[in-house]
């Protein structure tokens, strides 16, 4: 029989995260306890758990950012790990230690290595010693506050070249980053930027880095043991980004040769073995095109997309963090995933579902979910947080679900991602849906055409045609649809289409690429 790594697992984190560890710890036969802000006390990750606690209000602040509570809530309920899923606390050195010295065990990385890796100015250092290719910058924090730090700065500015990045050394998703064209502007970045940085992560620290652009930006999957062996579960390409806010990932990166999977992977696992890895983290790195691969940052941390790896794998990653957690070695399972990675079988597309515009650059749209109806079928999985009749509250992250969806190969996993987001129904709220909707049906994508400036080029384009170019593309697909008949719309009712079902409104809802928009 097979032994199970905890009895019972605090789960530090919300939403579909949140109940994606839940049924983790119900396939390994471990209990898992919910913990709920006043927002969530109703959601679907605490009516799954076999135990909730409420650990404060709405505000993050005052409840899934408190690790005191957290902790508190872990040793009333006899739990003997915590799993910090993603965001929150997940890298948050000081919450492992307190967790640990609490008795329970944290499933991650170990405090020492979070704070080494979570600095990433101490992470450049680590790679540049093990011999993986950095993005060229600066390797130590900046400080503009007198005159002979102001000349130092500007003169390596001025060595690195312009554009350039001004990037904040804790934290990520974008805070406290600035592009910097031109040296008049640099000051200003530094200081706003560090401000922003200290805003965040209660760290100002900023340093430089040279816009590695047009670029790529793929990462490798890692996991670690306790006697210090690291291996590579495949990489995914996570280039879709709006304001450094990952949209779309999949596996294997297209275009990507077995040779070069096999230098960026071997990279990769250099760079956790020398910060002593264990559990699960991710390397980061762009893609030049000049084919090069530039080491950016290490998570150490379960992924958003981690259930890309798992589906061209075929390794519950969840649960090998519990069994790594737990002690125990490498799975075979694991070895085997490792040993193939390279020439992985089958391709896995995710789509991040959030509740925002596309139309107006991606804002937050919260509000109460009307219709509900998730794709189904061959190949399709859906990772989703919330129901129909739920409010997505404006206090977290509007990631509501993720779509995933493999095949064969990557034309077979675009052609039924085309299905699988037309099936996609949701009202009451705008999502991204739209957008990856276009993404699909997009020649450049299609043909594995990727950069981290795909959105900003192919999706918002100028100010000028963007409305223009939304509504020439949306002509043509209702005249494709209907040979040139405008379909009926039902009427709307308190925001939520009614009738949608009908025939000629679903059809032309779905190449319109929305419920609601655009309106």
């Amino acid at each position: 029989m097979t032994r199970v790594p905890f009895q019972r697992v605090l789960i530090a984190n919300r939403g579909e995260i949140a109940l994606r560890i839940v049924r983790a710890c119900h396939d390994l036969g471990m209990e898992a306890i919910a913990v709920y802000s006043d927002a969530d006390a109703s959601a679907p990750h605490v009516r799954a758990a076999d135990r909730a606690v409420r650990i404060g209000p709405a505000s993050a602040t005052e409840s899934y950012l408190r690790s005191d509570v957290i902790v508190a809530a872990a040793i009333a309920t006899g739990a003997d790990a915590v799993h910090p899923g993603y965001g929150f606390l997940a890298e948050r050195a000081t919450f492992a230690e307190a967790v640990i010295r609490a008795g329970i065990a944290f499933v991650g990385p170990g405090p020492e290595t979070i704070a080494r890796l979570g600095d990433k100015l101490a992470a450049r250092r680590v790679a540049i010693e093990v011999e993986v290719p950095v993005v060229p910058g600066t390797l130590a924090g900046l400080s503009i506050a007198g005159g002979a730090d102001r000349a130092a700065v500007m003169e390596e500015a001025e060595r690195l070249g312009f554009p350039l990045l001004v990037k904040a050394a804790a934290g990520g998703g974008g805070r406290g980053m600035r592009r910097v064209e031109r040296i008049q502007e640099l000051e200003a970045a530094l200081r706003s930027g560090s401000s922003e940085a200290s805003a965040a992560f209660g760290d100002g620290t900023v340093y430089l880095e040279r816009e590695i652009r047009p670029a790529r930006h793929i990462e490798v999957q890692l996991l670690g043991d306790r006697s210090g062996t690291v291996v590579a579960i495949g990489e995914r390409d996570c280039s879709i980004q709006r304001r450094h806010q990952k949209l779309v990932e999949e596996s294997p990166a297209p275009g990507l040769a077995a040779p070069e999977r096999r230098e960026l992977h071997a990279a990769a696992v250099r760079l956790g073995a020398a910060a002593g890895l264990t559990n699960a983290a991710t390397a980061e790195f762009l893609f030049g095109v000049d084919r090069r691969f530039y080491f950016l940052e290490v998570n150490t941390r379960l992924q958003v997309e981690h259930g890309v790896t798992e589906l061209v794998s075929g390794l519950d990653i969840v649960a090998e963090q519990f069994r790594l957690a737990a002690g125990e070695p490498l799975s075979e399972q694991a070895r085997a995933a490792a040993s193939h990675a390279a020439e992985p079988s089958g391709h896995t597309i995710e789509f991040r579902i959030s509740a925002e515009d596309p139309a107006h650059d991606f804002a937050p749209a919260p509000g109460r979910i009307g219709r509900w109806a998730m794709p189904s079928g061959p190949g399709v999985r859906v990772d989703a947080g919330v129901e129909a009749g739920e409010i997505v509250p404006a206090d977290y992250d509007p990631l509501i679900a993720k779509l995933l969806v493999h095949g064969h190969d990557r034309a077979a996993a675009l052609a039924r991602s085309r299905r699988a987001l037309d099936e996609f129904e949701v009202g009451g709220v705008q999502t991204t849906i739209p957008f990856h909707r276009a993404l699909v049906r997009h020649a450049g994508f299609e043909a594995g055409d990727l950069s981290t400036d795909w959105v900003a080029s192919e999706w918002d384009g100028a100010a000028d045609r963007t409305r223009s170019g939304r509504l020439a593309l949306i002509a043509a697909a209702l005249a494709a649809s209907h040979d040139g008949e405008a379909p009926e719309r039902p009427a709307v009712e308190d925001g939520v289409t009614s009738g949608y079902a009908r025939d000629g409104w679903r059809a032309s809802g779905r190449r319109d690429m929305s419920n609601r928009w655009p309106r």
